[in-house]
């Protein structure tokens, strides 16, 4: 199953990923001529208007390194254990604070290079404000992973069909928050995804929520396992709302 602590909690859940392992990681990760670059478990910056975000949350991760020439072209070397559990979710997010029906647009072009090996999908990560809803978009998967909760049936929207599925995480703190995944049904590894009536669809089709003021819109790579070290890359990326 496909699941994350939500964006409030994730800080100091795993103070002590060793440091060790971060060194090694800084050591083995690939050399680029980046603006930034960080093996910290929390490492984060802004840069054009996207907050990038190193995130190595879940239990028993490796090294992880994440590096960027701008917010919208990044890339992470990880070397996590071939356990199951998602190690981390390296992303870079973009802030809307925009109610649904208030916006007429909400839309992301992507590109990716991601490995033929490992465990991971490579998804959008929407949040409210309030983070008592998260939706996820899968563009592509490799390995044995899946997401949370059951499946609603199949439906296409946004210029992609996908197959749907809702869940519900119970959080550290006792609080809950539900999540809807829609799984591409084909990988993509590049395009265009009209996100707007996908949220509308959620609201008004299905009734699963409210007009909700979306938050967050985050794209990157949710890892399980990538042993030996491998490359995940963002070739670019743009998130706009009108």
């Amino acid at each position: 199953m496909a699941r994350r602590t939500p964006g409030r909690l994730r800080t100091a859940l795993l103070a002590p990923v060793l440091a060790l392992g971060a060194t090694i990681g800084l050591a083995s990760a690939p050399a680029h001529a980046a603006v930034w670059h960080t093996c910290d478990q929390w490492g984060n910056t802004s840069l054009n208007g996207y907050t990038l975000y190193n995130n190595i949350w879940g239990k028993g991760p490796g090294p992880q390194c994440t590096w960027a020439n701008s917010g919208t072209s990044w890339g992470v070397w990880a070397d996590h254990p071939g356990t199951g559990g998602i190690k981390s979710y390296p992303n870079a997010k973009k802030a809307v604070n925009r109610s649904i029906s208030g916006m007429s647009s909400l839309t992301s072009g992507y590109r990716v290079t991601v490995p033929s090996s490992g465990a991971y999908n490579t998804a959008y990560d929407i949040w409210d404000t309030d983070y008592d809803y998260e939706v996820m978009l899968w563009m592509n998967h490799n390995g044995p992973v899946g997401p949370l909760g059951t499946a609603q049936g199949g439906v296409t929207l946004g210029g992609h069909s996908w197959n749907v599925y809702k869940g519900r995480v119970t959080n550290e703190d006792g609080s809950y928050h539900d999540v809807f995944s829609f799984l591409r049904t084909s990988d993509s590894t590049s395009g265009t995804v009209n996100i707007l009536p996908i949220l509308k669809w959620i609201k008004d089709t299905k009734g699963w929520w409210g007009d909700e003021t979306i938050g967050d819109v985050q794209f990157g790579f949710e890892i399980t396992s990538s042993p030996g070290g491998l490359d995940f890359r963002t070739d670019s990326l743009t998130v706009s709302a009108g």
